[in-house]
């Protein structure tokens, strides 16, 4: 069983990834952090965001045992992280880790922004988890305000809105809705009616294939 769970930065998609894959048993894999960690050794090491050859080389060497380092959580590498994903040739050196996660039994959820169109197009259930940008901006504030980091709304809202443009429109794999996606708008729910919401769709979807 493959869950493709896709949506725009602070629509709620990994949390809500988390919560789905403890109540089916299932490992989850919040694929950003490959490109956050892609883009956190390239910084590391004083390299280019912007160089291709450089950036692919460090894609395929990761190491995915550093996927649980907190640095990868900051602000700063997740906007580097949004650079290095319109790289083709990172997204195609990180792909085949994705689709071998994706293949564990009994089941695996993965969130993303192109899990359900590029990286498990045959996902049995996909969910595009979206919000409304100043909902999703208020979020991320609050998250990062109880870390303690300095930030202003404005500023967050700027930052979103850029990623949003950045994740939709590169030329590979961009951010989009897969034609065959359960669509779960999260800007009035807290996390717990977007579980139920969502865990509904999915119990839907599964009925309906059986």
């Amino acid at each position: 069983m493959i869950i493709a769970i896709d949506g725009p930065a602070a629509s709620g998609k990994g949390t809500l990834a988390k919560r789905i894959a403890a109540h089916f048993g299932y490992q989850c894999l919040d694929t950003g952090l490959l490109y956050r960690a892609v883009a956190r050794d390239l910084l590391a090491t004083g390299q280019s965001l912007e160089d291709d050859k450089a950036a692919a080389w460090t894609a395929r060497s990761l190491d995915p045992k550093t996927l649980d380092d907190p640095g990868l959580r900051l602000p700063g590498v997740g906007e580097a992280a949004s650079v290095v994903a319109r790289i083709p040739a990172v997204r195609a050196a990180l792909l085949a880790f994705q689709r071998d996660f994706a293949a564990q039994e009994p089941g695996a959820v993965l969130d993303g922004r192109d899990i359900g169109t590029v990286v498990c197009p045959d996902a049995d259930v996909k969910l595009f988890i979206n919000a409304n940008v100043d909902v999703r901006a208020r979020r991320r504030y609050v998250e990062l305000k109880k870390r303690g980091e300095p930030v202003t709304y404005d500023g967050i809202l700027e930052t979103i809105k850029a990623r949003d443009a950045r994740d939709a429109g590169r030329a590979d794999a961009p951010m989009a809705i897969a034609h065959d996606a359960l669509l779960l708008d999260t800007t009035d729910l807290d996390i717990e009616a977007a579980f139920d919401a969502a865990v509904g769709l999915i119990k839907r979807k599964i009925g309906q294939q059986g």
